[in-house]
């Protein structure tokens, strides 16, 4: 099913969101909903908060589903370690039409669960780094936005107060 993705700036998006403690068939079906909402927004990742479920998980697939190996759950994740910097841009389903470059991270791993409550690690770089990032920054309650210079940061809330103004927001 899919789900509705909330906007920016919807509280949801803004406190950090519940760890998870249940591993059960309904958090299976939501896994499952949030893919299929990630992939109908033509997203790469997608976080719980962003679908108006204030918990920590988060789905990946930089594949856009033509590799069902490089789907990626992660649920309570938390960053482990980090190093080296990118620069590049971001968009964001919470913020349509918003495209900005962000610094982050050039390699990452990241401690996470699986559905079924057992703990792995991944380690990312680049784009996957990037995604992780910015999916683990949305079940922290931060909001790309807050990566952005303060100049860009302005001209984008400037953007989105012009769509909320004319409907399209």
């Amino acid at each position: 099913m899919i789900l509705k993705i909330v906007k920016y700036p919807d509280p949801v998006l803004l406190k950090p969101g519940e760890p998870v403690t249940e591993f059960n068939d309904e958090l299976k079906k939501l896994v499952e909903d949030m893919f299929e909402t990630m992939y109908d927004g033509q997203g790469v990742g997608l976080a719980a908060p962003q679908v108006g479920v204030s918990q920590r998980l988060i789905v990946i697939d930089l594949s856009n589903k033509r590799d069902p190996e490089q789907k990626i759950v992660l649920i309570n994740p938390e960053i482990i370690e980090a190093e080296g910097t990118q620069y590049g841009e971001e968009g964001c389903l919470s913020f349509p039409e918003i495209h900005e470059k962000v610094v982050r991270a050039q390699k990452v791993r990241v401690r996470a669960q699986d559905v079924d409550g057992h703990w792995f690690e991944k380690d990312g770089e680049e784009l996957l780094a990037r995604c992780f990032l910015h999916e683990i920054d949305h079940v922290d309650g931060i909001v790309f936005l807050k990566r952005m210079t303060p100049l860009k940061r302005s001209i984008c809330q400037r953007s989105i107060r012009k769509l909320q103004r004319e409907g399209n927001w």
